[in-house]
């Protein structure tokens, strides 16, 4: 692809390149900000961000409500595994496009890595709940069922719901931040990788406050019901632990820690910023 005539321009730890069509590549050295994402401009991505939320919370808010028409016969596993399900779906369809973050938490997270550009995360966070509340408002009418019965509350005191929001959501993030550090090496495993953290971070807190791990899952159903009691604990929880995550994984350095061990004896060893480097101007060659 032929990329002379781009501008190139440095957002955080992201190399941004327009080119003469206006099209949006970003490239960083330890990681594809939006995987397989190429050609993209802005609106795209917002659409495609919100249409993802969407999928998500319909999913979910589908799987909830199928629970409370059957009385309770669909568990605790079965949400486990409509959620990872939804995700995967996510991942490759709108991932391309948006990198389907889904989520406020791991937007505000990837950002603050330096791995995402901090002017597009107003309009990713608005999109993610402009598509959860759509998501609520067409499972309202799906299933004649009130949004109130989707809210997540603490099933074992605030404490517990709050720790174990932001724990799990920790490792998932953990997780995540560490998949697109390596996304070329990976491939298409990383979106099953993915999807099954977030099943059984669902196993892990369902129990204990509703297997949130997402502000905008939480929000959606609270707005349309006008209920927003302990709201705050699905918000800064999930929040917390997704920077806490992105961060550690930051700190320990795991991309050198792959590239060391994949490596054959004889390779020699190339830092982030060298590679960072040669990407660009690869691309703009």
């Amino acid at each position: 692809m032929d990329h002379k005539g781009c501008e190139n321009k440095e957002i955080g730890n992201c190399i941004t390149i327009r080119g003469d069509r206006g099209g949006l590549l970003m490239e960083d050295g330890r990681s594809q900000c939006f995987l397989g994402g190429k050609g993209l401009d802005y609106s795209r991505m917002v659409i495609a961000e919100m249409v993802g939320t969407f999928i998500m919370m319909y999913c979910i808010y589908g799987i909830v409500a199928i629970t409370e028409l059957r009385k309770g016969q669909v568990g605790l596993l079965e949400y486990a595994a409509t959620a990872g399900f939804a995700i995967i779906m996510v991942i490759f369809t709108v991932g391309p496009i948006s990198g389907a973050h889904v989520n406020p938490s791991i937007t505000i997270a990837f950002a603050a890595s330096g791995q995402f550009p901090w002017s597009m995360v107003p309009f990713y966070i608005v999109a993610q709940t402009v598509g959860s509340v759509i998501a609520v408002w067409v499972g309202m009418c799906v299933y004649s069922m009130e949004p109130s019965f989707a809210v997540t509350r603490p099933l074992r005191g605030r404490s517990a719901a709050f720790w174990s929001e932001l724990i799990a959501t920790f490792f998932i993030m953990f997780l995540a931040s560490n998949l697109s550090n390596h996304a070329r090496e990976v491939g298409l495993l990383s979106g099953f990788a993915v999807a099954a953290s977030i099943s059984l971070a669902v196993l892990l807190t369902g129990p204990v406050s509703g297997a949130s791990l997402n502000p905008a899952r939480s929000f959606a159903p609270a707005l349309v019901s006008w209920k927003f009691d302990d709201l705050w604990l699905y918000i800064v929880g999930p929040t917390i632990g997704a920077l806490g995550g992105v961060l550690l994984c930051r700190l320990l350095q795991l991309d050198h820690q792959y590239s060391s061990s994949t490596s054959s004896p004889n390779r020699k060893f190339t830092s982030p910023d060298k590679r960072s480097m040669d990407a660009s101007d690869d691309l703009l060659n």
